[in-house]
């Protein structure tokens, strides 16, 4: 941890999560009004830019007695792309980065889940980026559970990825006079997300 960063887990960050279920079992839907799916990247080997995806969905079968029962499905919509700054968000939806008139959408779709410690699941599966498709995984932990005042149960998860975002074919960079270069390979994905239950 750097030596000028706060730790991650202040105390004073936020009120104590709820959990007013102790069986999340169900089929879910993200609600997307209350779920952030962000990503971070080094520039110019300085700083963190940190933007993140404005438009998804996604769908999640939860079961707590059985996890390998478990499933998760997610699309992003890659214009959808928000760093704050028009002419970065736009060389990013370029051929240069998403190209995101050619591939309109990344997906995530589980292919195992376990249960790794007493909140947290290790949720596996294909992550696909332009036309390619890899394995990854991520750990999520079950921030809480409660009943809103519109009567919908809900479930939160906390979650980060670290990919290389080389393996998806997003290569474009420029080489600093100083030595380094502009945007790193190293790039996280990171994931707040809220969900609704059906039914």
């Amino acid at each position: 941890m750097g030596k000028h960063r706060a730790p991650e887990s202040a105390a004073t960050d936020f009120d104590a999560a709820t959990t007013a279920l102790t069986d999340v079992t169900g089929d879910y839907t993200v609600d997307a009004a209350h779920t952030r799916i962000g990503v971070r990247a080094r520039h110019a080997m300085v700083t963190t830019v940190r933007g993140a995806f404005t438009e998804f969905e996604g769908t999640a079968h939860l079961d707590t007695a059985d996890p390998g029962a478990s499933r998760v499905s997610l699309r992003i919509a890659t214009a959808s792309i928000d760093t704050g700054t028009p002419d970065r968000d736009g060389h990013l939806r370029s051929p240069d980065f998403l190209d995101v008139e050619q591939y309109p959408e990344m997906r995530f779709d589980s292919t195992h889940v376990e249960q790794v410690d007493a909140d947290v699941y290790r949720v596996t599966g294909d992550l696909t980026i332009k036309a390619v498709t890899r394995p990854v995984s991520v750990d999520f932990t079950l921030t809480g559970s409660a009943l809103d005042p519109f009567g919908n149960t809900r479930v939160g998860f906390e979650g980060a990825l670290a990919i290389k975002r080389s393996d998806w074919d997003l290569t474009w960079n420029a080489v600093l006079d100083t030595g380094g270069v502009l945007v790193s390979d190293r790039i996280q994905i990171e994931f707040d997300v809220s969900a609704i239950k059906q039914g």
